[in-house]
C-alpha cells in the first residue's frame, strides 16, 4: 500500500533538506566530486557509443581519458595562457580606448561631452576604473576559486573521479533504480527520463554548442587579424547558451575593438560584423537543433535565476548544481501542475467523475 501524499511530502522535504545542509556544510569537499560526475555524465553517451562499436567499457573509458588528457595539456600550454595575456592587453588598452571613443563622441557631438560635463566625466573615469579594478577583480576571482580547495588536489582528484564514474555508469544508473519506492516505480522513472532528457540537452547539447561557437568565433577573429580576438570569440561562446547575450556581448565586444582597431578600413570592420552574421545564421539553423534539438524546457531565464540564487547561497558549487536542481525543479513542476490540471481540486468532482469514465 502507498504511503499517503502528505506523508511522501515529508519524506521528500527532509531528503531535500538535508541535500541543503551537506551542499551548505561540505561544499568545498563536494567540488572536485560535482565536477568529476559532470564530466561523466557528459561523456557516458560517448563511452556507450565506444561500448557499441566492440570496446569493452574499460577500454572506453580509458580511451576517453587520453583523449581528454591530451585535450587538458594542450588547452593548460596554449589556449589559456593566450587568454591571460590578452584579458591583461585589453585591460591596460582601456584607458586608451575610452579616451579614443571620448574624442570621437567630442567631436559628434560637442554640446553634450564639453570638457567638465557628467559624461565625459563618466566615461574618463570609466577607462582608469576598469584599468585599475580589472587585473585586481581578475586576480580576486582566481583567488576565490582557488581557495574552495586546494589545487593540487582538485586536479588529481576531478580525472580520478570522472574516470571511475564514467567506468561505472551503468552499474550506478542500476543500483539507483533498484532503490526506488515499488508503488511509484513507473512514475518515478518517467520523472527521471524526463529530467535526463532536459540535462542531456543543456548539459551534453549547450555545451557542445558553447565549445563550438566558441572555436568558431576565435578562430576566424584571429585570423581576421583581430586584437583579443581569442578572448572575444571565448566570452561569445561561453555565454551561448543564454540566447542572444552570448552574440551581443560577444558581438559588440568584438565589433567595438574592431572600431577601434580598423577604424577607417571598412572592408576589416566589415569581416568582423560579416563573423558574428555568419555564426548567428549557423547556430540557429544548423548547430543547435542537431546538438540540443527543440527545446529542453529549461527557459533562460529560470536558468539565470538558478545561477544566481544556488550561487549567492552556496558560491561555486551552488553555481554547479544549480542547472541539475533547476532541471529537477522545472520537470517536478510541470508534473504537479500535470496532476493538478487532471485532478479535483481543477475540475471538480463533477468533472473528476466524468474524467475518470472517458
Amino acid at each position: 500500500m502507498a504511503l499517503p501524499a502528505r506523508q511522501q511530502f515529508v519524506y521528500w522535504g527532509l531528503a531535500a533538506l538535508v541535500f541543503l545542509a551537506v551542499l551548505w556544510g561540505l561544499g568545498a569537499v563536494l567540488l572536485p566530486f560535482l565536477v568529476g560526475g559532470a564530466i561523466a555524465y557528459f561523456l557516458d553517451p560517448v563511452a556507450d557509443r565506444l561500448e557499441r562499436l566492440g570496446l569493452s567499457r574499460v577500454m572506453a573509458t580509458a580511451l576517453i581519458a587520453l583523449i581528454a588528457t591530451l585535450g587538458f595539456v594542450v588547452g593548460g600550454l596554449l589556449i589559456v595562457p593566450m587568454l591571460v595575456r590578452q584579458l591583461a592587453g585589453l585591460v591596460a588598452a582601456a584607458p586608451d580606448m575610452t579616451q579614443h571613443l571620448l574624442d570621437f563622441l567630442n567631436q559628434q557631438f560637442p554640446q553634450m561631452h564639453q570638457r567638465g560635463s557628467v559624461i565625459n566625466e563618466t566615461l574618463q573615469s570609466l577607462g582608469e576604473a576598469v584599468k585599475a579594478r580589472g587585473g585586481e577583480l581578475a586576480q580576486t576571482v582566481l583567488t576565490s576559486a582557488m581557495s574552495l580547495v586546494n589545487f593540487a588536489i582538485f586536479v588529481v582528484v576531478v580525472p580520478v573521479v570522472a574516470f571511475y564514474m564514467l567506468l561505472d555508469w551503468d552499474r550506478m544508473i542500476a543500483r539507483v533504480d533498484s532503490w526506488l519506492p515499488r508503488d511509484h516505480l513507473a512514475e518515478v522513472r518517467a520523472i527521471a527520463r524526463e529530467i535526463d532528457k532536459v540535462l542531456s540537452g543543456f548539459v551534453r547539447g549547450q555545451v557542445s554548442v558553447c565549445v563550438i561557437m566558441g572555436t568558431f568565433y576565435a578562430a576566424l577573429l584571429m585570423l581576421a587579424g583581430l586584437n583579443f580576438g581569442l578572448l572575444a570569440g571565448a566570452i561569445a561562446g561561453t555565454l551561448t547558451f543564454i540566447p542572444y547575450v552570448g552574440a551581443i556581448l560577444g558581438g559588440g565586444l568584438a565589433i567595438g575593438l574592431a572600431l577601434y582597431q580598423f577604424w577607417g578600413d571598412w572592408l576589416q570592420i566589415g569581416i568582423v560584423v560579416g563573423i558574428f552574421g555568419l555564426g548567428q545564421f549557423l547556430e540557429g539553423n544548423v548547430i543547435t537543433p542537431k546538438f540540443v534539438g527543440q527545446s529542453i524546457g529549461l527557459h533562460p531565464l529560470w536558468l539565470i535565476f538558478a545561477l544566481s540564487a544556488f550561487g549567492t547561497l552556496f558560491g561555486f558549487v551552488g553555481m554547479l548544481v544549480a542547472v541539475p536542481v533547476a532541471a529537477v525543479i522545472g520537470v517536478l513542476a510541470r508534473f504537479m501542475l500535470m496532476r493538478y490540471l487532471k485532478g479535483e481540486l481543477y475540475l471538480g468532482q463533477a468533472g473528476t467523475e466524468q474524467d475518470r469514465r472517458g
